[in-house]
């Protein structure tokens, strides 16, 4: 069984269900988990977690994603993206600098109300349901922050942008809001997500790639260790004493650790970081969990652990 995160290249018509799917039957195992969905219509990065690694999809959820999307002024969808019903068409008389100043004004926080077509639940059914079956109900806005636009080009009524973002955040809505901002609507025509985290798109593989690499007996060397998702985090090494408790998930004491350099295989000097949680490898130098400090007890508790 493989244990990690392996950085998919998803391609247009796949849902991240659908990914999975195909994955399970390449790899041979069921133990596999996606980090959030990404529409079908949409390409790019989505990490999909292997093995213990899938205790790591909720904290994969929550990293910043780049995407770099076109928007299509003068068309409203039901959808918010090209494939839906056109609601709306009309004249696009904007100009190139009016468009820009509208579309960096979205840089910040913001309020934004989701789409119908998304698979956010009220009252326990998706809102993609509910739209098939012809129903419109309102959407709560949802606390989103969008750290950065570059307006790639301006072709109107066309629209290219590079966008770093928060979880949550629709790009579809984004779009929506722009073109009303603008006065004559808007939809996304193409999304590519180019970025979640540390995994970028030109790291990312396609799933015919996966596939044959399995055959070539080198998909090993494309599955990232749990570790690395931690990196910036200090690495510390659990003492002899303390080695029971670490395998039981149980609390340890500052002067249980000792600074480990796993790629120097290194013990070294160690002062307690408070602020910051620790990556824990046993005495054999495997990496077995995520562990915070809490100052009222005055112990290190396990975040998560990824013993196998």
């Amino acid at each position: 069984m493989y244990h990690g995160i392996i950085n998919i290249d998803k391609e247009k018509g796949y849902t991240s269900h659908d990914v999975v799917a195909r994955l399970r039957g390449i790899l041979k195992q069921k133990k596999i988990g996606h980090t959030g969905t990404l529409d079908p219509d949409a390409t790019g990065v989505l990490p999909v977690c292997l093995g213990v690694g899938t205790k790591l999809c909720d904290m994969l959820t929550d990293r910043r994603k780049q995407y770099r999307a076109v928007l299509l002024l003068g068309v409203a969808t039901d959808t918010e993206d090209i494939s839906g019903a056109v609601l709306s068409e009309r004249e696009v008389a904007v100009t190139e600098e009016q468009v820009r100043r509208t579309v960096l004004s979205f840089v910040g926080e913001y309020e934004q109300i989701p789409p119908m077509y998304s698979a956010i639940k009220v009252d326990g059914k998706k809102l993609y349901e509910l739209a098939r079956a012809g129903k419109t109900i309102e959407r709560k806005p949802r606390h989103v922050e969008i750290s950065e636009i570059v307006v790639e080009q301006i072709s109107l009524p066309r629209v290219e942008m590079t966008i770093s973002c928060s979880k949550g955040t629709y790009i579809r809505s984004l779009c929506r809001d722009i073109g009303d901002a603008l006065g004559c609507g808007g939809c996304m025509e193409s999304l590519v997500r180019t970025q979640v985290g540390s995994f970028l798109l030109q790291d990312a593989v396609k799933l015919d790639t996966v596939e044959e690499l399995v055959r070539e007996g080198k998909i090993a060397d494309y599955v990232m260790p749990v570790e690395h998702t931690f990196l910036e985090y200090p690495a510390v090494k659990v003492q002899a004493d303390w080695e029971k408790p670490l395998k039981n998930g149980n609390p340890i004491h500052a002067s249980g650790f000792v600074g480990w350099n796993p790629q120097a295989k290194q013990e070294q000097s160690w002062a307690r970081m408070e602020d910051v949680p620790v990556r824990v490898y046993d005495r054999e130098g495997q990496f077995t969990g995520v562990y915070e400090f809490r100052k009222e007890k005055g112990l290190y508790f396990p975040q998560k652990m990824f013993l196998l």
